[in-house]
């Protein structure tokens, strides 16, 4: 097996946008800050379009953002050359092709990592790093995200974190689309991009009696169909670019757009509400108060995850700023419905040292270097 100076990243498309976005945002950052090679195996490229609009699904092959696109299907793998790093994001299992040439390899085989979910979890630190023999005899090394110095890390493009401060400060011209002018304590912006959730839908009876007037920016996906039929309007008969009002909730439904988009959306909030890997990580690098409705998964494993997250971020808060933060995110991702208007009030209490944290969060979280740097210091170590 010969192999080249690229590195090869494969992803399987689950959750529609996260998985692909984690991959695409390391992809780029490898290409840009690195000056990495890369090679993208997608198998999904049309959930692939919706976060990069100038992909073409139909091709098979394509270059953007100086990074090789290719379609991942039965065929394609035939046709792989071993690069220096094989990425296996979120244990997507490669082909067997791939696997047979790995296996075969001695000197020349590259570096495969099993590049894992992020947590905030302690076990990570003890895992990351890990070998495993694979049953072909090839070596697979786990590698796992997360907050800790011991382990791989978070992504974080170079200058992300003033980027989000500088779209702050413009944000009243990004919201002038949604004829939303703001007045100072009386009107409040929050982004909504999550799962289906019966609080969310009594948050919004909440929000519709309040003095203040609320705006939640939605693009288009699964939350609408919570948030609907507040309005007695059902997901097939809106588009993208609708506006609703019920006393003082204001709904605007926005189109899916890049991953710039999306960061500049979450900076111009005063409040996000988040799901999935991807958009998780861009909420704190936004510096504004966030929720994040977790993946729901069998036996509450994904509340253990929740909860080592929240037990980390109000760490340094106030007792009553945690326990005003931790019982709103568990009341979400529970459906915990009693109380939430109480719980969310309780919430606003502390928004202000919440607001403030959110600014000195992201360096306390990155502990000095970002995933991507980590994973070529790791590479060039191996």
């Amino acid at each position: 097996m010969t192999s080249s100076k690229h590195w090869d990243i494969f992803c399987c498309v689950v959750d529609n946008y996260g998985d692909i976005g984690v991959t695409w945002r390391l992809a780029k950052q490898l290409a840009d800050e690195h000056g990495i090679s890369v090679k993208l195996w997608v198998d999904d490229l049309n959930s692939f379009k919706h976060i990069l609009p100038n992909l073409d699904p139909t091709l098979e092959q394509q270059t953007i953002n100086d990074i090789t696109i290719i379609h991942w299907n039965d065929y394609t793998p035939q046709h792989w050359r071993a690069g220096e790093t094989l990425i296996e994001a979120f244990a997507c299992e490669l082909p067997p092709t791939i696997i047979q040439q790995l296996s075969a390899a001695k000197t020349e085989a590259p570096v495969w990592i099993n590049l894992e979910y992020l947590s905030a979890e302690n076990w990570i630190d003890d895992c990351h790093g890990l070998i495993s023999m694979h049953h072909s005899g090839a070596r697979k090394y786990f590698y796992f995200p997360g907050f800790s110095e011991k382990s791989g890390g978070l992504i974080c493009e170079n200058h992300q974190l003033q980027r989000s401060i500088n779209q702050h400060n413009n944000r009243q011209e990004f919201l002038k689309q949604f004829n939303i002018e703001l007045t100072e304590n009386k009107t409040k912006v929050i982004s909504v991009f999550s799962y289906e959730s019966a609080v969310l839908t009594d948050l919004c009876q909440y929000w519709i009696k309040q003095d203040q007037e609320t705006h939640l920016l939605v693009p288009f996906g699964r939350s609408l169909n919570s948030l609907l039929p507040i309005f007695n309007t059902q997901l097939n008969t809106v588009n993208e670019g609708d506006s609703f009002k019920a006393g003082n909730l204001h709904m605007h439904i926005l189109a899916m757009t890049n991953q710039e988009g999306y960061d500049k959306l979450l900076a111009c909030c005063d409040f996000n509400i988040v799901r999935g890997e991807d958009s998780f990580l861009r909420a704190q690098w936004a510096q504004k108060p966030f929720l994040w409705h977790i993946y729901p998964q069998e036996e509450n494993t994904h509340i253990e995850k929740l909860s080592a997250f929240n037990n980390l971020y109000t760490k340094n808060l106030s007792a009553e700023a945690s326990k005003a933060y931790q019982d709103v995110s568990l009341a979400f991702n529970q459906d915990l419905q009693n109380d939430i208007d109480k719980k969310w009030q309780n919430l606003q209490n502390v928004m202000e040292e919440i607001h403030n944290f959110g600014r000195i969060w992201p360096q306390n979280a990155l502990n000095g270097s970002d995933l991507a740097s980590r994973l070529v210091e790791f590479v060039k170590n191996r």
